[in-house]
C-alpha cells in the first residue's frame, strides 16, 4: 500500500518513538495503531536502515543509530579561558544541521553550563560528551570540581538539599551577583526537553529532584558537578520565546515560575515550609505558583503564603495554578480571612 508523503512521515516517526521507547514490538505495534500491513512497517524500517537512521541489533530488534564524541578540556592547556570554545569545538559541529533556532538554544545553554564551570567550579578537567540520533541531541558536562550544591550550600548557609532546590527553582541564584545573573540554570532547563543536574550524591531537574536519571550516572561516587541537557532536533521552541515568557519588555528577569512539588517531597503544610518558598520572591514582580502534583495543602502554609506574604509585598502578583479541589478550597479560606 501506498501512502501519501505526509502520513508516510507520521508513520516513520511514531515508529521511530517506538523504537526510541526501546520497543522490541515496535513494528507490530505502528502496524495495529495505522492499520497498515506487516510488510510495509518491514519496508519503512529497511529504508531506515539504508539510511543510517536505524540499526538491526537482531532479528526484530532495532535501535536509533547515534553519534557519539567526547573530548575532555582542561583548565592548565587554556581550554577554559572561553565559554564559546567548547561549544564551537564539540558541539557545534555536531549541530550544524539542525534549524538556527535550536543552534541559538543549544549556543546559550552550553555556554551557559560552561561559563558556571569556568567561574565557579574551580575545576582542572571538563569532560564533554555529545550524542546525536535521529530524533534528538543530548550534551553531558561534567567537571571535576567544587561540587555546585556544596558551593550554594556554603555560600548561602542551606541547611538542607530541598533548600539548595528550592532557589534554583527561582532563579537569579549565584554566588557571584557582580558577574553572574543567576539566570542560566533558570533558562536553560526551560529551554531543554530533559534537564538535569548531579552533584554531591543529589539529582536536580527543574520538574522533581529525584534519583530517576540513575541510569545516566556511570559513577555515584564522582567528584564535580554533572549537567545533562537534551532536547528533540525538530523541537519548536526558541529562546526568545523561552525568554518572553519570564522577562518585562525592557528584558528584565520579572516573572518566575516555580512547581512546589519540585520542593516539597510531601504536601506542604507549615509557616516554615512556606518562608522558605517566599525566600527573595520580592526580586519579582510576578510568581507563578504551580500546584500540580499537590494534592493538599496546610493551612498554615496557604496563609503565610497568601496573606502574610501578599500583605507584605503587595506590588508582588501571586498566582497559583493546578490547584486540586481540596488546595483550591484551602486557598479560598485564607483568601476570605
Amino acid at each position: 500500500m501506498k501512502f501519501s508523503k505526509d502520513k508516510k512521515e507520521i508513520i516513520i516517526s511514531c515508529l521511530l518513538e517506538k523504537i526510541a521507547e526501546g520497543r522490541d514490538d515496535a513494528p507490530k505495534l505502528v502496524s495495529k495503531e495505522f492499520e497498515i500491513n506487516l510488510n510495509t512497517v518491514h519496508t519503512y524500517l529497511n529504508e531506515l536502515i539504508d539510511q543510517g537512521r536505524i540499526i538491526r541489533e537482531k532479528r526484530g530488534v532495532y535501535k536509533l543509530n547515534e553519534n557519539r564524541v567526547s573530548f575532555t578540556f582542561t583548565r592548565s592547556g587554556g581550554d577554559l579561558e572561553d565559554d564559546g570554545y567548547i561549544f564551537e569545538y564539540i558541539v557545534e559541529p555536531q549541530i550544524a544541521g539542525l534549524s538556527d533556532t535550536i543552534r541559538q538554544i543549544w549556543y546559550y545553554a552550553v555556554s551557559e553550563m560552561i561559563n558556571n564551570v569556568i567561574d565557579h567550579s574551580e575545576a582542572e578537567n571538563v569532560h564533554v560528551t555529545v550524542v546525536q540520533d535521529i530524533r534528538s541531541t543530548t550534551v553531558i558536562i561534567q567537571d571535576d570540581g567544587i561540587g555546585i550544591f556544596r558551593k550554594l550550600q556554603e555560600y548561602y548557609g542551606f541547611r538542607t538539599f530541598s533548600d539548595i532546590a528550592a532557589e534554583l527553582a527561582k532563579g537569579k541564584l549565584t554566588t557571584d551577583e557582580i558577574h553572574h545573573s543567576g539566570e542560566g540554570i533558570f533558562f536553560t532547563s526551560r529551554m531543554m526537553d530533559t534537564f538535569f543536574i548531579y552533584s554531591d550524591g543529589h539529582f536536580y531537574s527543574r520538574d522533581k529532584y529525584t534519583n530517576e536519571w540513575e541510569a545516566f550516572i556511570p559513577d555515584r561516587k564522582m567528584e564535580g558537578t554533572l549537567v545533562y541537557l537534551s532536547l528533540e532536533n525538530n523541537s519548536r521552541k526558541t529562546a526568545k520565546q523561552i525568554f518572553d515568557a519570564y522577562t518585562n519588555e525592557d528584558g528584565g528577569f520579572q516573572r518566575t515560575e516555580i512547581r512546589l512539588d519540585s520542593i516539597f517531597d510531601k504536601a506542604p503544610v507549615s509557616r516554615s515550609q512556606a518562608k522558605r518558598l517566599c525566600n527573595r520572591l520580592t526580586e519579582f514582580k510576578e510568581v507563578v505558583l504551580d500546584f500540580e502534583g499537590i494534592d493538599w495543602v496546610g493551612q498554615g502554609f496557604m496563609h503565610q503564603v497568601f496573606s502574610v506574604f501578599h500583605r507584605e509585598n503587595p506590588d508582588i502578583q501571586l498566582k497559583p495554578k493546578n490547584m486540586t479541589q481540596d488546595v483550591k478550597r484551602m486557598y479560598n479560606h485564607v483568601r476570605q480571612r
